[in-house]
């Protein structure tokens, strides 16, 4: 029998005694609840080495950056602080790490934090700074939950945590863009970063979501290193509606996102494709719930694929989701460790393919730390181009036959309003 919890997203919100319930307002949208109560942190080692040389990095095949929010934490919430050291813990296992593997395998450990210019390139200045200003009272009070936004919480390292989160992922652009300009095969760079970034809206976070990273280091890799055209695939369970949002009218980012047709936040429905200038640079494809490794396979080769090749982007980032994993409480797709596999093995040779191999990974949910933690190794063995373990951990008896005739029929009809 499938093993999955049944969790809807906000049935993690925090219910705490109003008596002890503070509210400030950050804008309109959205108002802060503090709680009192204890804020749960663990040490994480660090150490800050210089930055890779050029040689280092064009030697390597995978570059990966560590910003894990051990103070951004609640308790029994999905979202916690257990999710990258847990990730951390399955890569030094299965020796995927640099420790092992020397120069395959670079970690980018001299992160700097993404400025606030940074952040305002997507979110409005009055997010950001609202949301400095209440890290004060959160250190006095404790836990901050987040009217209209979701489950989404805070506490008093949110804003600088999420700040290195962001900065990790335009760092891993630069290593990622100077090796490209050396070496026809670049590293794949992947961030292993929290809080995940998909949802967060212009005007303020939501469903988990902080600051939006894949769409700072879209307008980063534009603003630093005049990478025009920008293609972001995000293949988390769930609608990237923030990414969606501060591209929609805009050519020049080509935002696709594959979800669960009716998940969370219920956003990204297929007719949504963009507006004024960017009417057509916006791809959305929800499938049906029960959708597998044969689904995603024929997605990436019948859209996927012929959208980036008509684009013709300067570098690909990736929301790289994996909720959609069959063993994730928060859904039910069916992908198996092999899906994320061959995602990122597909997604590396199409980078290659058009745009010198420049390309970017975003960690951004998946909430079963097992599931999780095997398909990001399974993810590093083929950015590695080595074979992948997925049949040692996928168990093939908990999958029930994927609903074919309707995944048929989104397809179909996603290539007649794309024109593919």
């Amino acid at each position: 029998m499938r093993h999955q919890i049944c969790m809807s997203m906000n049935h993690h919100m925090c219910k705490s005694d109003a008596r002890n319930r503070v509210f400030l307002r950050l804008q309109s949208e959205y108002s802060f609840k503090i709680s009192r109560g204890s804020i749960y942190c663990s040490n994480f080692s660090e150490n800050n080495p210089t930055t890779p040389s050029i040689s280092e990095t064009t030697d390597a095949k995978v570059i990966y950056s560590v910003a894990p929010a051990m103070g951004h934490n609640k308790e029994s919430h999905p979202e916690c602080n257990s999710r990258v050291p847990a990730i951390m813990d399955a890569l030094e296992k299965v020796e995927l790490t640099s420790k092992f593997r020397g120069s395959e395998v670079i970690e980018l450990q001299s992160l700097r934090p993404a400025s606030v210019d940074d952040i305002a390139s997507v979110h409005a200045k009055a997010y950001v700074s609202g949301l400095e200003k209440v890290m004060d009272q959160a250190s006095e009070k404790g836990l901050i939950f987040i009217d209209g936004s979701g489950p989404t919480y805070a506490t008093p390292t949110t804003f600088q945590e999420s700040l290195l989160a962001a900065g990790a992922g335009t760092s891993l652009v630069d290593s990622v863009v100077a090796a490209s300009k050396v070496s026809h095969n670049p590293p794949v760079g992947f961030a292993l970063i929290r809080p995940p970034g998909h949802h967060a809206v212009p005007k303020g976070p939501m469903g988990f979501c902080v600051f939006g990273n894949v769409a700072i280091a879209a307008r980063y890799a534009q603003r630093a290193h005049g990478l025009k055209r920008v293609f972001i695939i995000d293949f988390d369970v769930h609608h990237g509606n923030g990414t969606n949002d501060a591209f929609y009218d805009d050519p020049d980012i080509f935002f696709l996102s594959t979800h669960q047709d009716g998940s969370y936040p219920g956003t990204g429905k297929i007719d949504q494709v963009g507006r004024g200038a960017g009417e057509g640079a916006t791809l959305n494809l929800p499938l049906p719930g029960g959708s597998g490794d044969i689904a995603m396979r024929t997605v990436f080769d019948e859209v996927i694929a012929p959208c980036a090749q008509r684009f013709k982007p300067d570098i690909i980032l990736v929301s790289a989701g994996y909720d959609g994993h069959v063993l994730d409480p928060l859904a039910s797709l069916q992908y198996t460790t092999g899906t994320y596999y061959m995602l990122a093995s597909s997604i590396k040779q199409l980078a290659k393919d058009l745009c010198g191999g420049r390309c970017v990974f975003f960690l951004e949910g998946g909430y079963n730390l097992t599931s999780l933690s095997y398909s990001v190794a399974d993810s590093f063995r083929a950015f590695l181009g080595e074979p992948s373990l997925a049949a040692d951990f996928d168990d093939p008896a908990i999958l029930y036959d994927e609903p074919s005739k309707m995944v048929k029929q989104a397809i179909q009809k996603i290539k007649h309003i794309h024109s593919l």
